[in-house]
């Protein structure tokens, strides 16, 4: 018997990456999946998406009663999810959702699936089960390995997001910028606050009370989340000129001491489990952005001691944010539920 599926936000570029990943996963014999029905808004309705060789109709959301439907994958927004994540949940529908919605929610589990998937059982208390932050995702997969060897006292991160994490109108504006650049001609942002086009912009999600915005407070409150409560954490996060692949400069102090060639080991040893280290001190020989785009692993690279600390490590973790960051998670999520849960 196969599971009955519906993917809200189909049209979007993560909807789309979780149909694709769904299609494999069922060539795999990952997932049996009896149905997928692919919904968005008004606007998108009768369009034409793609899950494997099918095509899809998309469907309007409005109005919708997820009766029949087994599990739901929410890639649709804050707002989205606020309204029909709990239409689904009512008639007894899973629901994992993508959105920062329900993340902090108590009891909803918020899931990195190779760093704590035994908390996956615990969707039964509300139906739900979160995607955590993109950020968050590639960080903690390669920082969890550490804490185990480890533990994790404090994380300084500088991330480097692109612009296909604010949706395709994001990506749009960067290529419509740079195109009027060269054409000596301008085009005022609309989608960010300032230009994107050859430009680094310190502003991700609406600013707080304390100045962080709520990016930054995300990868703080969901690290302590899934890592734990003991971990203090700051961030500065920053909207790069680039489509596809968020990068973050993570600074990790330690509790006791850890090297550079411990740290090296352990990530080596978990090449199987979603890691793959590239790190030579040679010039070009580490990971960038445009290197990891459809790539599922997240890299790691430039590992080096930080001695101003007394037992501190540097690193450069690298991924693609619509792949690992977000429909790839959600389709691991997903595998595991249906073979341990259902």
């Amino acid at each position: 018997m196969g599971y009955r599926i519906a993917v809200v936000g189909a049209t979007g570029r993560v909807g789309r990456e979780v149909l694709g990943i769904l299609a494999e996963f069922q060539d795999e014999k990952k997932i049996s999946i009896d149905f997928v029905t692919a919904f968005a808004s008004k606007k998108s309705k009768g369009k034409k998406v793609s899950f494997g060789d099918e095509e899809l109709t998309v469907s309007c959301l409005e109005g919708y009663n997820f009766i029949g439907i087994d599990i739901a994958i929410f890639c649709a927004g804050y707002s989205v999810s606020e309204k029909y994540v709990p239409v689904a949940t009512k008639v007894g529908c899973i629901v994992i959702d993508n959105s920062s919605h329900f993340r902090m929610k108590e009891n909803v589990p918020l899931i990195i699936p190779e760093v704590n998937k035994e908390k996956i059982s615990e969707y039964k208390n509300h139906n739900i089960i979160s995607n955590p932050n993109c950020t968050i995702i590639q960080m903690l997969l390669v920082l969890h390995l550490l804490h185990q060897r480890a533990k994790i006292k404090r994380i300084v991160a500088s991330t480097y997001q692109s612009t296909s994490g604010a949706g395709k109108a994001a990506m749009d504006e960067l290529y419509n910028q740079t195109k009027k650049i060269f054409m000596n001609e301008t085009k005022k942002p609309e989608i960010f606050p300032k230009q994107i086009a050859f430009n680094c912009i310190p502003h991700i999600g609406e600013f707080m009370e304390d100045g962080s915005t709520k990016e930054e407070w995300k990868m703080q409150e969901e690290t302590k989340k899934i890592l734990g409560e003991e971990i203090k954490v700051t961030a500065t996060c920053v909207r790069v000129p680039v489509f596809i692949g968020h990068a973050i400069a993570a600074n990790v102090e330690f509790d006791q001491p850890i090297i550079e060639e411990q740290a090296r080991e352990v990530l080596r040893e978990a090449e199987d489990n979603g890691i793959l280290m590239y790190d030579r001190r040679e010039d070009g020989e580490y990971t960038t952005q445009i290197d990891v785009v459809q790539e599922d692993a997240v890299y790691v690279s430039r590992i080096r001691q930080d001695n101003t600390v007394e037992h501190g490590l540097n690193m450069w973790i690298v991924a693609d944010n619509l792949r690992k960051g977000a429909a790839l998670n959600i389709v691991q999520i997903l595998e595991i539920l249906v073979r341990e849960h259902l």
